[in-house]
């Protein structure tokens, strides 16, 4: 069984497989770099998975889609491409290492200054918190959208109004929501959306993007072959081909527009609501063991499909392997790329133990697991 979905969803749907090998064996071609059938039609894949990835966040067109690796190099494009000499920023003390390191970064090499909203350890942060950080020199906000350890899901929207209201742009990663809760960029009015293909939209790995909002220009985090403009020595100046340097990952994005067409055909807030339900009763099996300790919001409170946990003192690496030796579950034990998070909790120096769901895991599969966890429990005391 299955719980490591925060990391990377497993398994795929049926015709996320389908359409790579499709791809491979039967297209092929790069897309912008030809002019025969084969190349058209990759342009055209291209476009209708861009066209697929607009219409989930509420795009108002396929161009402000930009394709990138992953959330860390959408993030590190957003970062990178705003942020100058003596710059302050706003962030949060839950965000992930994507964020954390690259701002960590500009710090030691461009003396920006970083300003941090502290979070509860029940993963809430507070509207006023940020407005009072606010300032003239501030460049940019960046939100993650959910915590990765935590699971609340921040009011993204309160937020970004607030930052609007001084003229600040906001970045929101999107990492553990994209796929897992409805989003919409314009209803939120965010400037900057980071997602990856491989979590909660069920895609393959090594894809991700970047919407950015009309009229908003970066630098370039990387400059190279587009298929257009070749003869300028210059990146294009229009999106989304003055971000995507390169060979584009074609096999991966035709998994992943299958990805997208299966989320909306499935329905946002069906998957949302599934996965709720499924953290829902994990807590509530688990809530009259006294040795077992979860992390973040209460019981119903939104989540992006992932609870944090610990039994007594004992190592979550050591509870991990034995739920995998002896039960054969799934879970992620450690810091999961995110120590600012754990530093809200207390955990920075034990880690945690993360069950996260996905959509094809059953109720039947979380009483399995609520049920070792409280052997495992039960032997430790």
């Amino acid at each position: 069984m299955y719980f490591d979905n925060s990391a990377t969803s497993f398994p795929k749907p049926e015709c996320v497989y389908n359409a790579v090998m499709d791809y491979m064996k039967n297209v092929g071609a790069s897309p912008g770099r030809g002019t025969y059938a084969k190349a058209e039609e990759a342009n055209r894949l291209l476009y209708q998975t861009r066209k697929a990835a607009a219409r989930l966040f509420g795009a108002p067109r396929p161009s402000n889609i930009v394709f990138t690796a992953n959330s860390t190099e959408a993030i590190n494009l957003v970062i990178k491409g705003i942020l100058r000499q003596g710059d302050h920023v706003i962030t949060t003390s839950c965000e992930h290492n994507a964020v954390w390191r690259p701002l960590k970064k500009l710090e030691q090499s461009l003396g920006i200054v970083v300003h941090t909203i502290p979070c509860s350890p029940d993963g809430s942060i507070s509207v006023k918190d940020a407005e009072s950080l606010l300032s003239p020199l501030v460049r940019l906000a960046v939100f993650v959208h959910s915590s990765n350890v935590i699971g609340s899901v921040f009011p993204v929207g309160e937020l970004t109004e607030i930052a609007r209201k001084h003229g600040v742009p906001v970045l929101v990663d999107a990492s553990q929501t994209a796929g897992c809760v409805p989003i919409d960029v314009e209803e939120l009015g965010v400037d900057y959306l980071a997602f990856t293909g491989h979590k909660g939209l069920m895609g393959p790995s090594g894809t991700g993007g970047l919407y950015i909002r009309d009229g908003l220009v970066l630098d370039t985090l990387k400059e190279g072959g587009t298929g257009s403009m070749a003869v300028s020595p210059f990146q294009p100046e229009d999106a989304p081909d003055r971000y995507e340097a390169g060979t584009i990952n074609m096999a991966g994005l035709a998994g992943f527009k299958a990805s997208l067409e299966f989320i909306d055909e499935t329905g946002i807030e069906e998957i949302s609501r599934h996965k709720q339900s499924l953290i829902t009763r994990l807590m509530e099996g688990l809530e009259s063991e006294s040795d077992i300790i979860m992390y973040g919001p209460p019981s119903g409170v939104l989540r992006s499909g992932l609870l944090s946990l610990n039994i007594g003192g004992a190592s979550p690496y050591d509870i991990a392997a034995l739920l995998d030796k002896r039960y054969g579950i799934m879970t992620r034990a450690g810091l999961h790329c995110a120590p600012q998070a754990h530093r809200v909790l207390g955990t920075v120096e034990t880690g945690t133990l993360r069950v996260s769901v996905g959509w094809f895991n059953t109720k039947q599969q979380i009483d399995t697991l609520v049920l070792a966890l409280k052997e495992i429990a039960q032997e430790l005391r």
